[in-house]
């Protein structure tokens, strides 16, 4: 990895799924613009906030899909992540382990 990038792999969210209510969406529904979650894979020398095994919130309009040993992933910069979610974040005095 070079620079400011970001690798992660997509959370497998394809499909119905439930809304907090527990009314069933087809996976059909039209849904506006939505971010999406992914585990951090690799990052580049210059990247500090986020560290493989992180989960980062991402547009996923916003991406470059690149395959590795027939895996998919997403290829991006670290500027264009929204949101991450870590542990190491939950041990520190007023946090939700979301560092936005």
């Amino acid at each position: 990895m070079l620079h400011d990038r970001v690798l992660v792999r997509q959370d497998n969210s394809e499909g119905e799924r439930r809304s907090g209510g527990g009314i069933l969406i087809p996976a059909t529904a039209a849904v506006g613009r939505r971010l999406a979650w992914a585990e951090v894979v690799a990052v580049g020398q210059n990247v500090r906030t986020v560290e493989p095994g992180d989960r980062v919130l991402y547009d996923p309009e916003d991406r470059a899909e690149v395959e590795v040993r027939g895996m998919t992933y997403v290829l991006m910069r670290e500027r264009d992540l929204h949101a991450v979610a870590a542990d190491r974040f939950e041990g520190t005095e007023d946090t939700t382990g979301l560092y936005l």
